[in-house]
């Protein structure tokens, strides 16, 4: 006798465990058939992180390699990063990082619940790609001062090895990143679950401290520069845009959503 066993197209994602259950008269026989894993699906019509052009799922979730752009608007340059995302024990690391999430950590039930929802799992992982809410998260940044003793930013091209040191220092953050290390992770975690992402590279990029949606500068009367204000124009930034649907938001907000790993400020 064959069997075939379909998923709801918006089911939570993680491992599960699979029993066969044979009911005979009054007795009731159970076996364990085995475990498997269950991802987000961009070549199902139904799952939210649909994608309906091949070429872009080759690109977005099948491809282990890509090229992030660093620099500044006048010097712009290219870098090749590895993401690895099929690599061997990288499945097993990405979902062992929801687990240890705070979101998991406050309520189980409901963290589990919610992993069929794209919105949500990006939002956890773009919490735990960086280790400053004290989640045990992947990366630990650092924008200026000596990089002694630990590896500097510059040096990482790609996300396998850092995750594979994430794991063996026992979920311990690795040092350091900085915004397209956090990216270049983060699109390996998203790409591994099945969720398509990719990496936009800004320049000139404006950072609003204050949100009253501008960058500003004071000087005194006599035009000299005043040193109060923390709004800034960085030379660039990375971030991740994953693919997906937003039935909160209406279909004019279906497609790429802005993620950001980076931990510029507390999260939400």
């Amino acid at each position: 006798t064959n069997f075939t066993i379909s998923s709801p197209a918006n089911a939570v994602i993680g491992r599960y465990n699979l029993t066969l259950l044979v009911t005979s008269g009054n007795k009731i026989f159970s076996r364990f058939l085995g475990q498997f894993v269950l991802l987000f699906n961009p070549w199902c019509s139904g799952d939210a992180v649909y994608m309906a052009n091949e070429n872009e799922r080759q690109e977005y979730v099948l491809n282990e390699n890509g090229i992030i752009f660093v620099g500044n608007a006048k010097y712009i340059e290219a870098r090749g990063w590895y993401y690895g995302q099929f690599q061997d024990h990288l499945l097993n690391i990405c979902l062992t990082m929801l687990d240890l999430s705070l979101y998991y950590r406050q309520n189980a039930a409901i963290d589990v619940s919610r992993r069929g929802d794209p919105k949500y799992v990006g939002r956890v992982i773009s919490s735990m790609i960086n280790g400053n809410d004290n989640d045990n998260g992947v990366l630990l940044g650092k924008w200026q001062g000596s990089f002694h003793s630990h590896e500097n930013p510059s040096r990482w091209d790609g996300s396998v090895i850092i995750l594979q040191k994430w794991r063996q220092d026992n979920y311990k953050p690795v040092q350091y990143g900085q915004c397209w290390v956090f990216a270049g992770v983060m699109c390996t975690v998203l790409r591994c679950l099945g969720i398509p992402t990719r990496l936009v590279s800004n320049f000139n990029s404006a950072h609003d401290v204050d949100r009253n949606l501008s960058i500003d500068k004071y000087y005194d009367s006599s035009g000299k520069s005043l040193n109060i204000g923390k709004d800034s124009t960085w030379d660039y930034h990375v971030w991740n845009e994953s693919w997906f649907i937003r039935p909160d938001l209406g279909t004019p907000y279906n497609g790429w959503q802005v993620l950001d790993a980076t931990p510029q400020e507390q999260s939400k």
